[in-house]
């Protein structure tokens, strides 16, 4: 089986993979996946490190959510040190309303959390998403979540190099949470997002974070510094020296169309996966 770069034009015939930001394309007609050789499993607090750096070393953003549930994809066929071939998350968005607009009878960030990050190495065969979204979701339903929201980005990415803009990420248009049966509930607001020259973005939040001397600013001012930003002065004043650390590390500020949006309840995906059980049984 092989992976493939370029963008094909129907997007429902492939899924998409990931590996050092880089992403690729599996065609589904491969097949290839076979659900007795894999599991997934909650990872536990001493391993949570463990998937924190597989996401930032391969998901295109590079970036580690906040987040309250984690699950690996393992395979099981490999050594132990390589098994993990994929990760998803569940956890909390910026805002609040990201939840209680779409589920305004749960509990935000206990019955409702958002599916912030999924992510799938390039060797995992076609089709996992399915069986392994399906999977994952049962975990949290049992301790009381009932609605997921989730997004995909169709804007493309790129990232500067020293041979020119380098494409890093062709756009997301949702076709796994189509497929898992997801209700699509339009686009988001445009907004305009603040680039890092590795195609990552810096939030609003985090650069208000150092703006006014938050908690949580420390992280932020070292990741400018890892792209070549002076470090930041003790008493410095936080608005002035992220004006200046922006201009040095080349950070632009784009226009964004906005994300696809979905949401889905879990009920509804645990049917599912047993009718994809159902299906492979026959």
């Amino acid at each position: 089986m092989s992976a493939y770069e370029q963008p094909p034009l129907d997007l429902g015939a492939v899924c998409q993979r990931w590996k050092h930001r880089r992403h690729s394309w599996r065609p589904t007609s491969e097949g290839g996946f076979d659900p007795a050789r894999y599991r997934v499993r909650e990872m536990p607090n001493e391993l949570v490190h463990t998937a924190k750096a597989f996401v930032r070393a391969h998901h295109y953003s590079g970036s580690w959510p906040a987040v309250r549930f984690v699950y690996g994809l393992i395979d099981t066929a490999v050594p132990p040190e390589t098994s993990l071939v994929g990760v998803l998350t569940l956890g909390i968005p910026t805002q609040v309303a990201v939840l209680t607009s779409v589920f305004d009878r749960l509990t935000p960030y206990e019955e409702s959390l958002e599916l912030n990050r999924l992510v799938l190495l390039d060797e995992v065969p076609a089709n996992a998403e399915t069986w392994a979204q399906a999977c994952a979701f049962r975990l949290p339903a049992a301790r009381g979540v009932r609605g997921v929201v989730a997004h995909s980005d169709p804007e493309p990415r790129t990232r500067l190099t020293a041979h020119g803009p380098e494409l890093v990420f062709p756009g997301h248009y949702g076709t796994i949470y189509q497929a898992k049966g997801m209700d699509y509930l339009g686009k988001t607001r445009p907004r305009r997002l603040t680039m890092l020259p590795d195609g990552s973005v810096l939030h609003d939040r985090a650069m208000s974070k150092v703006r006014n001397n938050e908690r949580g600013r420390g992280g932020v001012e070292q990741r400018l510094v890892t792209h070549s930003a002076c470090p930041r002065h003790e008493r410095e004043p936080g608005r002035a020296w992220l004006e200046e650390a922006l201009h040095t590390v080349g950070a632009r500020v784009v226009s964004h169309g906005g994300n696809h949006r979905f949401c889905g309840r879990f009920q509804r995906v645990a049917a599912q996966l047993r009718r994809y059980q159902g299906d492979r049984a026959r």
